[in-house]
């Protein structure tokens, strides 16, 4: 019997998490090898999710509620480094992110926005 990838354990916990209503949406980075056993272990659990190419073999996955999926689906509509702070702030908070981390980061990003129009 072969045994799992780490990055499929890790895939399997978010799942998990989701079912037990600790997260309502997940973001999961991972091998594009792996696309069609991640489809299919969502799909077979009839879990939404929303597939976006980062580049270099990797892919987004985000996956959870239908309402936070179709919000994430007007919001990202380019790579996650080119959101903007308050695109990047919501995405987190989403995502159930520390929101006092995220009002730092938000901060920051804003700050360095501002900073380099001038």
């Amino acid at each position: 019997m072969q045994s799992m990838p780490s990055d499929m354990k890790v895939l399997m916990n978010h799942i998990y998490e989701f079912k037990k209503g600790v997260r309502q949406m997940i973001l999961y980075t991972f091998n594009q090898k792996y696309e069609d056993y991640v489809i299919a272990r969502l799909q077979h659990q009839n879990i939404p999710y929303v597939i976006q190419p980062v580049g270099n073999g990797c892919l987004n996955l985000f996956f959870g509620r239908k309402e936070c999926l179709d919000a994430i689906q007007l919001m990202v509509t380019k790579p996650l480094n080119q959101l903007s702070p308050e695109e990047d702030f919501i995405l987190g908070a989403m995502l159930g992110y520390d929101i006092r981390v995220q009002c730092e980061r938000y901060c920051e990003r804003k700050c360095r926005t501002c900073n380099q129009a001038q």
